[in-house]
């Protein structure tokens, strides 16, 4: 048992529960006691029930286990949030399927300026590739368009393709496509967010997308309904977390219009997660324009609201042969992808962010984008001196066996997706195995192999990319089973797969000290689960839901 000094009276307290602590000094108990916002006690029901009051409310967890609260450490929180009324595609595969859902939701909106659909996974139509001309069969004289689940390739129909002004093609940067037929029209394909930017835009939601598209504001700015709007849209995303047991989480796309929405979001009525947005770094941007990060650092930095993070995306993704590798594609021998900024760019970029103190999280999928960011780290080591800087890395789907010990040596964050590997969850084996290659999937993947090389393996979801769920995430990375006999076991332990929600999220941004675990004066951010996850199998893991939320004392979600 472990309680603070003086007694106090709870303002709420959890009884009847399993307690995983995730605190190595005070592993289990059976209740806990909150005030002021914090952890007063954590230990028996009789300490903790001594410290309840006649204001004191009551949660029973009924046998269930209590966690800390999830921290959703790689996710995109308002695009996400708008998501949720687009068309969802995730299970349906034919022709005749995709019609009869895409027909029903453009029904259902008869006045919509544009169809959006998400999770059409790329092999939809099988082994057949999708073109425009498979979805004017579906629908011809309205817009439409549909996403891949890792939200880096789209496909449009003519229709959409013409009104934004696409169709005979458009000059990109480094690393984005609009996929071109041999009759000099687009066919459809659009690879990155420069190609199918002006398509997503026909929807209306540029400024749910520009933490992700440019990382600048909106412009013209906002009217006041607009932005009442989006508050609206934020409050979806915030309740989406919270009914899945997230207190607390780390955007991977940003600007400062999401930091505001979120500051008058508080000053309503609070928030109901903690959220850190970072600044997003796009490779068209000059190094001086780092100082509104820095200036996004200063002017946020509660326990609620923060920033002091900024995002840089190296590569794109195995799928589209966007993610960059060391050596070629099994599948496309004569390609290793396209950087989005060249290594000595993304040194000086690294040793910029570094020397203002800011932390860095980079996209990087394939091995050759992931040992060039590695490579930047190093050389802003060098450049301004050893720091406990906690730079990231996002997904690292494919490793280099050199590259696997210098993530220790560097003190670089692996932060990684149970639902990602193809098989894991909903992603299909192909086509992303045969692009990978046998001789390299003892290293795809890797968070075992990373974790017992001293790394610190964050997880997350990357929703919308993946359902938000994170015991759906944990139920992976306890099933996760190799691609072939032989090759390494990357799956984790159910406690490891707890922490790696948790206390190595906290560590992630440098709060392990206050939340992560639950102990006294720690933050009271914790999640009630229907059952003691510790009794269920493994593969009913997914039965288990969140019955009540918690973040900062408040009870932010119940079922």
């Amino acid at each position: 048992m472990s309680v603070t000094g003086a007694v106090h009276q709870a303002d709420l307290i959890v009884v009847n529960g399993r307690v995983l602590t995730m605190d190595d000094d005070s592993p289990v108990a059976e209740a806990v006691a909150i005030k002021d916002g914090s952890i007063l006690a954590v230990g028996s029901r009789a300490v903790v029930e001594a410290l309840k009051g006649p204001a004191t409310k009551i949660v029973d967890a009924k046998g269930g286990s209590v966690l800390p609260g999830f921290i959703e450490a790689h996710m995109h929180l308002f695009s996400g949030a708008a998501e949720l009324a687009h068309l969802h595609l995730a299970g349906v595969h034919g022709f005749d399927a995709l019609k009869e859902a895409v027909l029903a939701y453009a029904a259902s909106r008869p006045d919509a300026p544009m169809l959006v659909a998400q999770s059409a996974d790329y092999t939809i139509l099988g082994e057949e590739r999708v073109t425009r001309h498979h979805l004017d069969a579906i629908l011809r004289d309205r817009p439409f368009c549909m996403a891949a689940p890792d939200h880096h390739t789209m496909w449009a129909n003519t229709c959409a393709l013409e009104a934004a002004g696409i169709l005979h093609g458009r000059a990109l940067g480094p690393g984005n496509e609009i996929v071109m037929g041999e009759d000099g029209l687009a066919e459809g394909e659009l690879r990155e967010g420069e190609a199918f930017g002006p398509v997503l835009a026909l929807a209306g939601e540029e400024r749910v997308r520009l933490g992700l598209s440019t990382g600048g504001e909106p412009d013209p700015a906002p009217t006041p309904e607009q932005r009442a709007a989006d508050r609206d849209i934020m409050r979806r995303g915030l309740a989406w977390c919270a009914q899945h047991g997230i207190t607390s989480i780390q955007n991977m796309d940003g600007n400062l219009y999401q930091l505001e929405l979120l500051a008058e979001i508080e000053a309503e009525e609070g928030l109901s997660c903690r959220v850190q947005i970072p600044f997003h770094f796009k490779n068209f941007m000059k190094l001086d324009i780092l100082e509104k990060a820095s200036l996004m650092a200063e002017r946020y930095d509660s326990e609620w609201l923060s920033s002091g993070i900024v995002k840089v995306f190296y590569d794109g993704v195995l799928d589209s042969w966007t993610a960059v590798m060391i050596e070629p594609y099994a599948d496309r021998p004569d390609w290793v992808g396209e950087p989005l900024f060249t290594p000595e760019e993304f040194k000086a970029l690294a040793v910029a962010i570094d020397a203002r103190g800011l932390q860095i999280a980079v996209h990087s999928i394939g091995d050759g984008a992931v040992q060039a960011v590695l490579d930047g780290y190093e050389a802003a080591a060098t450049a301004n001196g050893q720091r406990e800087s906690r730079h990231r890395i996002e997904h690292i789907e494919v490793v280099a066996a050199s590259d696997v010990p210098r993530f220790a040596e560097l003190g670089v964050i692996a932060s990684m997706q149970p639902p990602h590997p193809p098989g894991a969850m909903d992603f299909p084996l192909e086509p992303t195995v045969s692009r990978i290659g046998k001789a390299r999937w003892p290293l795809s993947y890797a968070w075992r192999t990373l974790k017992d090389a001293g790394a610190h393996v964050v997880f997350a979801s990357d929703w919308p990319v993946s359902p938000i769920d994170p015991i759906l995430g944990i139920q992976a990375a306890v099933l996760r089973k190799p691609w072939a006999q032989g090759d390494p076991d990357q799956s984790f332990s159910l406690r490891e797969s707890i922490a790696a929600y948790t206390v190595e999220g906290a560590y992630a941004e440098f709060m392990e000290q206050r939340k992560g675990r639950l102990k006294p004066r720690f933050m009271a951010d914790l999640v009630v689960l229907s059952q003691d996850v510790e009794a269920v199998e493994p593969q009913r893991l997914h039965e288990v839901r969140p019955v009540t939320t918690i973040c900062g004392g408040k009870v932010t979600y119940q079922s």
